[in-house]
Parts: C-alpha cells; sequence; structure tokens
C-alpha cells in the first residue's frame, strides 16, 4: 500500500454506526408518561362484579361534542348578531343532545364520563347560549334588569341539571321534575327566531322577552312535572293516521320554522303549568 492510500484511509477510517437510542426512549417514556396520567379511570359494574375501565367510548361522546360545538357556535354567531344562525344552531344541539344518550344505550357504551360530559356540554348549549343569545339581540336594551334575568336563567339552568344528575334513577322515568333544560332553551331560541325575524325591537317585545327568558328559568328549577315520552314504544305498530300526522307536522314546520318551532315548545313550556292546576283542580 502506497504512502497515500494509508494517508486516505487514516483520514477517513471506516468506523461501524453506533445508534444511541437513549433519546428515542426518552420520547417514549414521555409518550407512556402522558398517557398514563392523563387516562380516565373509572369503576363499574359488569355481570354484578365492579371493575376499573380504562378509555372511554368515542361514539356517544362524538355526538355529545357535536352538541357542545353547536352550542358554542350559537354564542359566537349571537355576539357577531346573527340571531337567526345562532337560534338555529341551539336547535341543532337540542337535536345531538337527543341522540347522545340513544346511541349510547343502543350501542351499550353508557360510562360515568358520558354522563358528566354531556351535563356539562349541556351547560353551555342550554344554559349560557340562550341567555347570551337573547341578552345580546334585545335583552341588553333594558339595563340592569335584562343581564339580572339572563343570568337567573343560567343560573337556573345550572341548578336544573345538577339536581337532574343527582335525581337520576329515583323519580319516575314517566315525567321530568322541572321544565328540560334544551326545551326551556328551545322556547328562548324560538321566540328570538321568530320576533327577530319579523324585526321586533318594540319595548313591548323586550318585555315579552324578559318574561319569557326569566319564566323559562323559574320552571326549570320548579316541582312541576312534564311528561317525557320516554315510556313511548317506537317498535310497536301503530295506526296509519299516526305516520300522517308526523308528515302533516314536518311540512307545518318546514312552512314557517320559526313560529310552528315556537308554537309547538311553547305549548310543551305550558302544558306543565296547566297539567299541575288539573291535578290540584281534582277532588
Amino acid at each position: 500500500m502506497t504512502q497515500d492510500a494509508r494517508d486516505q484511509e487514516h483520514a477517513n477510517p471506516s468506523k461501524p454506526e453506533i445508534h444511541d437510542d437513549r433519546h428515542e426512549v426518552g420520547n417514549e417514556d414521555l409518550a407512556a408518561a402522558f398517557l398514563r396520567d392523563t387516562e380516565v379511570v373509572e369503576e363499574a359494574l359488569e355481570d354484578g362484579k365492579k371493575i376499573r375501565r380504562k378509555g372511554i367510548y368515542l361514539l356517544p361522546n362524538l355526538f355529545t361534542t357535536s352538541a357542545l360545538f353547536s352550542g358554542f357556535f350559537a354564542v359566537v354567531a349571537g355576539i357577531n348578531g346573527e340571531f337567526t344562525s345562532a337560534a338555529v344552531a341551539i336547535f341543532i344541539a337540542m337535536v345531538l343532545d337527543g341522540l347522545d344518550g340513544r346511541v349510547a344505550r343502543m350501542t351499550n357504551t353508557q360510562s360515568a364520563f358520558g354522563a358528566e360530559y354531556d351535563s356539562l356540554a349541556d351547560m353551555i348549549s342550554f344554559g349560557m347560549a340562550p341567555a347570551l343569545v337573547a341578552f345580546t339581540w334585545i335583552l341588553q336594551d333594558i339595563g340592569k334588569t335584562g343581564w339580572v334575568v339572563a343570568f337567573l336563567y343560567v343560573a337556573c339552568a345550572a341548578l336544573r341539571l345538577a339536581r337532574f344528575n343527582v335525581q337520576i334513577g329515583s323519580t319516575d322515568k314517566k315525567w321530568f321534575i322541572g321544565l328540560p333544560s334544551p326545551s326551556a332553551a328551545a322556547v328562548v331560541a324560538a321566540s328570538v327566531w321568530t320576533f327577530h325575524s319579523f324585526d321586533a325591537d318594540a319595548f313591548g317585545f323586550k318585555l315579552l322577552m324578559l318574561v319569557v327568558v326569566a319564566a323559562a328559568g323559574v320552571l326549570m328549577v320548579s316541582n312541576i312535572r312534564y311528561y317525557s315520552f320516554k315510556d313511548l314504544d317506537f317498535k310497536k305498530p301503530v295506526p296509519f293516521v299516526v305516520l300522517l300526522a308526523v308528515v302533516l307536522g314536518f311540512v307545518m314546520i318546514s312552512v314557517e320554522p320559526s313560529v310552528m318551532l315556537l308554537l309547538l315548545f311553547g305549548a310543551y313550556v305550558l302544558s306543565g303549568p296547566i297539567y299541575a292546576v288539573m291535578r290540584k283542580a281534582k277532588p
């Protein structure tokens, strides 16, 4: 070997490559620690035995997250003055909220985490959103009374949801104790949608919205019973006229959605006090 070749070999020695896995191991440890620290662990009963279950069910929580997004969108739309979009978003949140529980029961994916998450999402969609939409549209013109009534609605919605959570399993499923928060939000949203569409900004409509929001809040924390429709069996055959009535209902709602939804949920809100008076009148 010549001197030049030896010098070149000395300058560029062929050494085996050594991989330092300490960085990768460190990253894996951090990821594993993050997953371990953020994992949801809850106790559940399966076949009469108490077990510890890790993780959450994705499908029902996706519906809950969609309902939460609709409620947040309603708040943003109300702030931007898009009150029709805000009202529609509240109704979309109402539909999604009704689906998450049914999906969980159909797929047997009920969990304590899902119940708590659903309650918190309801507080945004049916507590904060309707009050803020009503306030930014017309209640703020009344001054301090407007925001006090809006806060009354929010507080009553929180109390209603808290009471509902502690009464699960101890009350008759056929009835709700107090006006359900989705129905209260629906009547407020439908009122905003209807009156805003008609450019109803007179002082009389301001007082009317004040009464609607305050009454919806108080009815939520009342002891007035409302029919829950949970005892309806959709698997049984029904007369043909029932399906015809459903079709006619959809047609009527599509003609003037805001007015028909206001009449529909307004009738449901009034059904509770009317039924209570009828019960008192019975000997």
